[in-house]
């Protein structure tokens, strides 16, 4: 049986509007379940590019595919301390980690991080203005835009890995 990618992006969708109507929060934990899914599918592809290759470009003017994994990192943080309210500087994790398990592991800690804000997120607060950017927004569309900077991204690694002839998670099993 072969499974395409809008057959998993159904799927996630439908396991995360039923674990929504188990909860008082089904904004929040909707939200939630794409999270996992995309921040899940993206944890796959850094696991599964070989290290020798977490330093390769396409060409001069993009990130390596180090440099993806740890702006994914990067950008956890920027995203969900907005939303918490945090002020902590975020690790810098672009600037400061080149090898594939300190990617891989910054990548697993800032999801933890945003599981902390996800856990700690009522609807009711989730639809809150901050500010993001300049911009006042609310706080469940910066986590949205997290999701789409997410999936962004995972666009651009699916495309390093099938140029290293490698299958995308998202593709595997097809």
């Amino acid at each position: 049986m072969t499974i395409s990618l809008k057959s998993c992006l159904a799927l996630a969708a439908l396991c995360s509007c039923a674990a929504a109507q188990e909860t008082s929060n089904p904004l929040v934990t909707s939200e939630k379940g794409l999270y996992h899914y995309m921040m899940n599918t993206v944890m796959r592809a850094a696991e599964e590019m070989p290290e020798k290759n977490y330093s390769y470009k396409p060409i001069s003017t993009v990130r390596t595919f180090g440099q993806l994994v740890a702006h994914e990192a990067d950008a956890q943080y920027e995203f969900c301390a907005t939303v918490s309210g945090d002020k902590t500087a975020p690790p810098n994790v672009e600037k400061n980690k080149t090898a594939k398990a300190d990617l891989v592991q910054a990548l697993k800690d800032s999801q933890a991080y945003c599981d902390k804000v996800y856990d700690g997120l009522t609807d009711a607060q989730a639809t809150e203005l901050t500010s993001f950017m300049g911009h006042p927004m609310a706080k469940l569309s910066i986590l949205s835009l997290n999701n789409a900077h997410t999936d962004e991204h995972y666009g651009n690694m699916v495309t390093y890995l099938r140029m290293k002839g490698l299958v995308p998670p998202s593709s595997q099993g097809q």
